[in-house]
């Protein structure tokens, strides 16, 4: 996916699974298209892992470890 410019700048977008695959690729893209990206997941270190490439890329981004699945 290529990023078309900052159209989301503003946005807060809330990634879930956002710690491997699709879920870290949209997180990434969001991010690129100027959205803070708070990327949710169970496992801790993949969600690091999408915080510090988003924040390589110069965007904003925010783990929560969380089990989506449990209210």
């Amino acid at each position: 996916m290529t990023a078309t410019g900052n159209d989301l700048e503003g946005s807060v977008a809330i990634v879930t699974g956002g710690g491997t695959g699709i879920g870290r690729a949209a997180a990434v893209c969001l991010a690129e298209r100027g959205a803070t990206v708070v990327a949710a997941g169970r496992r801790p270190e993949p969600l690091a892992e999408t915080v510090e490439e988003v924040q390589a890329g110069g965007g904003r981004a925010l783990a929560v470890a969380c089990d989506l699945s449990r209210p």
